[in-house]
């Protein structure tokens, strides 16, 4: 099966690193044939090795060190927990322009998510995206780059993201193991 073709977003400073803390913006725009990528059949994320893998069957097409919710142990089960979700899901949504760089949406929460919050009594949350930094950084550079940080997403470097973003597409399957 081919890639359909890839509009990749390519901004000027993730060329560079990111030393400032102001908005970024989006300077240049390629086109891609599907020929010029590898295939990408669908993505795995392990929690407690910190790594997001683009696979080709059993194949690793490509390997990104992530950071996670701020409380990292044990699956999301509710709004406000602050866990990335355990399970199987699938990319949904690509935001170009979202408050962070660049984001792709996972359909958590699923039936088993929904069903585990509706025993409970509680609001399963939402909203869970593979993304790059913050548009506008509210820490140092170094604490993004060292720590869990987000509130229930998978975050990766800017340059990390457009690779995962050129290389997947919305309906691929995500599993995400803890």
């Amino acid at each position: 099966m081919l890639l359909p073709r890839t509009l990749a977003v390519i901004p000027a400073l993730c060329l560079a690193a990111v030393a400032s803390a102001g908005p970024r913006q989006v300077s240049q725009v390629a086109f891609l044939s599907d020929s010029t990528l590898p295939y990408v059949n669908h993505v795995v994320v392990k929690k407690a090795e910190r790594r997001l893998f683009l696979m080709d069957g059993d194949k690793v097409v490509r390997s990104f060190r992530i950071h996670l919710g701020l409380e990292p142990q044990g699956p999301k089960e509710r709004s406000g927990d602050y866990r990335t979700p355990v399970g199987r899901y699938r990319l949904t949504r690509r935001d170009s322009h979202s408050e962070f760089f660049m984001s792709i949406q996972i359909s958590y929460p699923n039936a088993k998510d929904l069903a585990r919050a509706r025993a409970h009594n509680w609001k399963p949350g939402g909203e869970i995206m593979i993304h790059g930094l913050p548009n506008t950084l509210h820490s140092s550079l170094y604490y993004y780059q060292h720590d869990d940080w987000t509130d229930g997403c998978i975050a990766v470097s800017d340059a990390d993201m457009m690779q995962i973003w050129m290389l997947t597409r919305d309906g691929m399957p995500i599993d995400i193991e803890p």
